[in-house]
This record gives C-alpha cells, sequence and structure tokens, in this order.
C-alpha cells in the first residue's frame, strides 16, 4: 500500500500545481494555516479503524445488482452511488484492487450507464439533478485519474463540458443543467469535480473557475459565513453552518489558499466544532452534508484548524454509527454511512482530490 501512495502522490502534485498557479491568489498578511493539508498520522485510532471496517462492511453490501446504491430517491441514486464508491476508494480500493474492487467497479458501470448524450451523469432529470450531476463527476474523475480508463475518461469528458455550459452569468450552478440561477450548495459540486476533472488531466477552462470563484466570493457575509445564494443577503437564510463549508471547499477546490475571505470564512465553520456548546441560533439542517465539506475545508487548512476539528468530528462519528455498522439521519443509511466513512478517512488521503498543496505545502 506504501507504494501505491507514493505513486499516487506523484501524479496527482504535477497537476494539481500548475492548475493552483492559473489561479488568482489572494494576498494578504494574514493567511490561513502555515502548512495546509498537513496531518500527524496519529488520526485514525484503533476504535476509528475498526468503526470504519464495520462501515465499509455494511455499505458493501447495500449495492445493488445493477451497482448503484440506495439514494432515497431516484434523483439522488447517482450521487449516493458515488459517494459510497469514493468511501471505499477512501479506504485504498480501485476497481482493479482492494477489498472492495467489485463494488467500486459496479459503481462505475452504474454511473457509465447513466451517462446521457448531453453529458448528464443521472439516468433522471428530476429536481436536483445537478447535485447527482456533480457526485458523479467527482468520482468518475478519480477513477480516471488514477485508471486512465478510456470508457470513464469519455463519459467524463462530456460531464466537464455540460458543467461548463450549464455555469450561469454570475459565476455558479443550479438545480437543472441550464444556466439560469445558482446557489453554493450546488456550485461546490461542480467545482469540487472540475478541479478532480482538472487534477485527473482534463482541460478546465480558468475563465470558468475565475467565475466560481467571484459568485463565492459574493455570497460571503459580514460575519465571514456564507449565504444560500449570492447578492441576497439575509433573504437566503444568512450565514449557517453547511452552506458556510461548501463556501470555504469551493474556494479551496478553486486553488485560493490564501486571504481574508478564507480566514474569515474557517473561524466561522469553527464555531460549530463538534463538542462545542451551541450558540443561539446554530442549528443543523444538514448534518452529513455540512461536515462532509466542513471536514474538507478545515483538512485543506491544515494546521490548527485540522488538529482540532478532527478528533472532535471522528468521536462524534463513532458515537452515532449504529450496532450493525452504519450511520443513519438523512436522505438515506447509505448515504449517511458514505458520508462518515469519507471523513473518518480522510487521513488516509487516498483519493487525489484530497492532495491539494498550498503555500508551503
Amino acid at each position: 500500500m506504501t507504494s501505491f501512495r507514493l505513486s499516487l502522490s506523484t501524479c496527482v502534485v504535477a497537476a494539481f500545481t500548475s492548475f493552483a498557479a492559473a489561479q488568482a491568489v489572494i494576498p494578504a498578511p494574514a493567511g490561513v494555516a502555515p502548512r495546509p493539508n498537513q496531518v500527524t498520522g496519529e488520526e485514525l485510532t484503533d476504535p476509528a479503524k475498526k468503526s470504519i471496517e464495520r462501515g465499509l462492511e455494511w455499505l458493501s453490501k447495500r449495492q445493488a445488482r445493477d451497482g448503484s446504491f440506495g439514494g432515497g430517491g431516484m434523483s439522488a441514486q447517482s450521487a449516493v452511488t458515488s459517494l459510497a464508491a469514493l468511501a471505499m476508494m477512501s479506504s485504498g480500493s480501485l476497481p482493479e484492487r482492494g477489498p472492495y474492487a467489485q463494488n467500486v467497479k459496479g459503481a462505475v458501470d452504474y454511473i457509465i450507464s447513466s451517462s446521457q448524450r448531453s453529458g448528464l451523469l443521472s439516468s433522471d432529470a428530476t429536481h436536483g439533478v445537478m447535485y447527482s450531476h456533480g457526485f458523479a463527476t467527482l468520482f468518475l474523475a478519480e477513477v480516471y485519474g488514477m485508471t486512465r480508463d478510456e470508457r470513464v475518461g469519455e463519459s467524463l469528458s462530456r460531464a466537464v463540458r455540460l458543467i461548463r455550459q450549464s455555469q450561469n452569468e454570475e459565476g455558479g450552478w443550479r438545480y437543472m443543467p441550464i444556466p439560469a440561477d445558482a446557489d453554493i450548495s450546488v456550485t461546490i459540486c461542480q467545482v469540487m469535480g472540475l478541479r478532480a476533472a482538472r487534477d485527473a488531466g482534463l482541460k478546465v477552462d480558468r475563465e470558468v473557475i475565475d467565475k466560481a470563484i467571484a459568485y463565492v466570493r459574493q455570497c460571503q457575509n459580514p460575519d465571514g459565513g456564507f449565504s444560500y445564494m449570492a447578492n441576497h443577503g439575509f433573504s437566503s437564510g444568512g450565514s449557517g453552518f453547511e452552506r458556510s463549508a461548501a463556501g470555504v471547499a469551493t474556494l479551496y477546490y478553486a486553488g485560493i489558499f490564501e486571504g481574508n475571505d478564507l480566514k474569515r470564512g474557517l473561524e466561522y465553520i469553527s464555531r460549530f466544532r463538534p463538542g462545542r456548546p451551541r450558540v443561539q441560533g446554530q442549528q443543523f439542517g444538514h448534518y452529513y452534508y455540512g461536515h462532509y465539506y466542513a471536514a474538507q475545508a478545515m483538512f485543506l487548512a491544515g494546521g490548527d484548524y485540522w488538529s482540532e476539528w478532527y478528533p472532535a468530528i471522528r468521536e462524534e462519528l463513532l458515537a452515532k454509527q449504529r450496532p450493525d455498522g452504519h450511520w443513519d439521519g438523512e436522505v438515506s443509511d447509505e448515504y449517511c454511512t458514505a458520508v462518515a466513512l469519507i471523513v473518518l478517512q480522510m487521513p488516509n488521503r487516498y483519493l487525489p482530490v484530497f492532495t491539494g498543496k498550498g503555500p508551503g505545502g
């Protein structure tokens, strides 16, 4: 496994460096962490390892014959399938190697079979389909970057083209693959998919990324948090944990690693660290969704942000795990379990999209 991790890091660093250099970086005397994406090597405790093993075993048995995982609704099927497979890839499995190789391969087959001529990675075009498309694009990009499977590359290329074509004038994306309105929740899904595709060697226009950065910055409020939509302020619900985690993660995946907007966003998210007393008005509407992006933001920030956040969310997730190995609470049990496993396994650094390097990294 050591050689796998070394080769993975080697193939990703060059792609990441060229991508980050192409993006605007805000000069600021007060950056975030001096060494982003640094881990101590002690995060995965024995209880966490056992928890992950039980979770992966439970999840592997929930896959349908067509390769999909339950989404709690057809429009979410591609998204949950992709997240479940990413959880297994986070343990080191690929379509042709590892204990969950057949599960990952089945998920690849399902997503490709759902690919439409337009590039949409979903067999269903109901409300919210761009969520599924973004997660599926991320999944295919991670697979393609490590396997160079031409079949995956073809579907991925069409998926990237669809994301580019459906970006709206503000620079964001919304529920459907048309350039109409936008929100930060759907936007992060597309930016993360584009980032992974870029890391895998596909061309992603700088203009698309620059517009996305501008859009996300318009969503930030004076308190450092982010609104659901741009230029709507508190009429869009004001700042909130989930959308603020998504906003900070978007900036990181767009290549921004320094600046006051990042620092203020990280400080806002830190108020919601597991174990901290809730202040008045703090509520979680989408627990797993919020922590999926919050963990990534803190991981990429590194330093004290990560060293304080990960142990807290690790212990909270271990406490929430059911005796049979799964997690529950929203969308579907497969969804909650996949997200929990991705968060818990982030110290593994097996997914290329999580190996970003910032200043001093």
